[in-house]
C-alpha cells in the first residue's frame, strides 16, 4: 500500500502474508473540495422457511405502525426503519398441475419468479434477481455477490415430493441450471473474505488453525502506515472496524472449540457453532463487515433451508420446525411455530442494531441498505403462496419511507417487488419472472 497526499482509493486494501483486509469508507477517500460521495446501496435477502404464523405477523392496519404483533415485537426499536408489505404473491410456487412439493417450488422460485421443473436430475429454474444485479454492478466490489446459509446444503437427491434438493437449499441462481450453494461454515466465510478468496477444505482449515494468528497481525505494517496518514475521525472508524474483525475471530475460535465437543456422533460442519443464535451472529457480523468495507453489495442468506425439520432446543422446542407447521389447528404446535418465528426475529434485531450503530455519510449503514426479510410461504400448514410475509428494512439511501404497512392489491406478483429493488440498485429491467411492472413508487416512497 502506497500512501500519498491524494485521496485514498475507495478500494484500498491492507495486505500481507496472503491476507487482504478491505477498508470501510473513510473521509480521506473523498478528494479535497469534492462533494461528499454517496455511500453505495446494499441489498440482502434473508429467507426463513416453512412460512410464518400470519396472525402474529401481520400488522392489522395499513399506514403508520401502531402496536406491533407478537412476532414483530423484537423489532420494536426498528419500527422507523421498516415497511411491512402485504399481498405479494408467488404464483410460481403453486402446484400449477405439478402436484405436491410446495417447499421445493417456493424456494426455487422465490428469487427467480419462474415455475421450477419438477425433477431430481435435470434441474431447471432461471437466473435470480440478485444475480442479475451482481452481473451488472459486481465488478465494482471484490465479490459480485455472497451466498450464505445456516443449514444442510445438499445439492442432489429428492428433498420434497420429487423436487431436487437444489431447489430447497439455494436462493441464488447464476443461470437456469446453475444454483449458487451457500457458505455455511463461518470459518470458511472468514477465510474467503480476508484470505486469498480460496475456499479451504476442513483438513486445510484445521492445519492452518494450528499455526493461526489474527488475520490483522499479517497486515500490521500496512495498518501502521495508514494510521499515520489519517485524521482523528478516520482513525476512530478504522479502529472500530478492525476491532469488529478481531471480535469475529474470537467468536470463531470459541465456536470451533465448542463444536468438537457437542454431538460427537453427528456430522457437523467444521467450525459451526452448535447454537443457532451464536451461528447467526457470526454470519451476520461478517455480513456487516463485508457491507461496511464494500466487499459486496448483493447477498442472499438462507437462515435455514426450506422444509427444514431443525429443532430449537435452546428455546425448549425439541420438535422439528416443519412438523410443527403442519399443526392442523393444534394450539400447542401453533404456539411452537410462533416461538420459532419470534426467535428468528430476535436474531434479526441483533443484526439490525449492529448495522444501525455504524455511521456512514449523513446516516448509518442500515440507512444505505435494503434488507428483505421474508418467507416463500405464508401459512405453512396450508402451504399458501399469497400474502407472503415480507419486510423491507432500511431506507435504500433515503429512497423509501419506512415506519408503516403497505398493502397492495391481492395477487400482486412478488416479482414486481424484485423489479422495484433492481431498479433501486441501478439495474432497471423491463420484465422479470411473472412481473406485471414495478410496485407503485408512491406506495413505498
Amino acid at each position: 500500500m502506497i500512501i500519498t497526499g491524494k485521496a485514498l482509493p475507495r478500494r484500498t486494501f491492507l495486505r500481507g502474508m496472503g491476507a487482504a483486509v478491505a477498508l470501510p469508507f473513510l473521509d480521506s477517500m473523498v478528494p479535497a473540495f469534492a462533494a461528499p460521495a454517496k455511500p453505495p446501496i446494499r441489498l440482502a435477502f434473508l429467507y426463513v422457511p416453512n412460512g410464518i404464523d400470519m396472525k402474529n405477523w401481520n400488522v392489522p392496519q395499513e399506514g403508520a405502525f401502531g402496536e406491533l404483533p407478537r412476532i414483530m415485537k423484537p423489532l420494536e426499536a426498528f419500527r422507523g426503519d421498516m415497511i411491512q408489505i402485504g399481498n405479494l404473491t408467488n404464483n410460481s410456487g403453486r402446484a400449477l398441475l405439478d402436484g405436491a412439493g410446495d417447499h421445493g417450488r417456493c424456494a426455487g422460485s422465490y428469487l427467480t419468479g419462474v415455475q421450477v421443473r419438477k425433477t431430481t436430475v435435470d434441474i431447471k429454474a432461471s437466473i435470480s434477481c440478485d444475480q442479475i444485479i451482481a452481473n451488472k454492478i459486481g465488478h465494482e466490489t471484490r465479490f459480485a455477490s455472497l451466498e450464505l446459509g445456516m443449514d444442510d446444503s445438499r445439492q442432489a437427491g429428492d428433498c420434497d415430493s420429487g423436487y431436487s434438493c437444489a431447489y430447497t437449499n439455494n436462493l441464488a441462481w447464476r443461470s437456469e441450471t446453475q444454483p449458487l450453494p451457500p457458505v455455511l461454515d463461518p470459518r470458511v466465510l472468514f477465510e474467503r473474505l480476508f484470505g486469498t478468496g480460496v475456499v479451504l477444505s476442513p483438513e486445510e482449515t484445521d492445519r492452518n488453525a494450528r499455526y493461526r494468528r489474527s488475520i490483522l497481525d499479517f497486515v500490521t505494517t500496512d495498518t501502521r502506515k495508514l494510521q499515520t496518514a489519517l485524521g482523528p475521525t478516520d482513525k476512530r472508524k478504522l479502529d472500530e472496524y478492525l476491532s469488529s474483525i478481531r471480535e469475529v475471530e474470537r467468536q470463531l475460535e470459541k465456536a470451533e472449540k465448542e463444536s468438537v465437543a457437542i454431538n460427537p456422533g453427528m456430522d457437523k460442519p467444521y467450525g459451526v457453532p452448535p447454537d443457532f443464535a451464536e451461528h447467526f451472529k457470526l454470519m451476520s457480523d461478517m455480513i456487516t463487515i463485508a457491507f461496511q468495507a464494500d466487499m459486496t453489495r448483493v447477498l442472499t442468506f438462507l437462515m435455514t433451508r426450506e422444509g427444514t425439520s431443525r429443532s430449537y432446543r435452546e428455546i425448549g422446542i425439541a420438535d422439528g420446525h416443519h412438523p410443527c407447521t403442519h399443526h392442523q389447528g393444534k394450539p400447542d404446535l401453533m404456539e411452537k411455530v410462533t416461538q420459532i418465528n419470534e426467535y428468528h426475529t430476535k436474531q434479526l434485531a441483533g443484526w439490525l442494531q449492529n448495522l444501525k450503530s455504524i455511521k456512514e455519510g449523513d446516516g448509518c449503514l442500515l440507512d444505505n441498505s435494503m434488507i428483505v426479510y421474508g418467507a416463500g410461504l405464508s401459512d405453512g400448514n396450508r402451504h399458501l403462496h399469497e400474502d407472503l410475509p415480507t419486510l423491507l428494512i432500511g431506507k435504500g439511501g433515503n429512497h423509501f419511507k419506512p415506519g408503516r404497512r403497505v398493502i397492495y392489491r391481492k395477487e400482486t406478483p412478488m416479482s414486481n417487488f424484485h423489479l422495484t429493488l433492481m431498479e433501486r440498485m441501478g439495474v432497471p429491467m423491463d420484465n422479470f419472472g411473472d412481473a406485471s411492472g414495478i410496485l407503485e413508487p408512491a406506495s413505498l416512497t
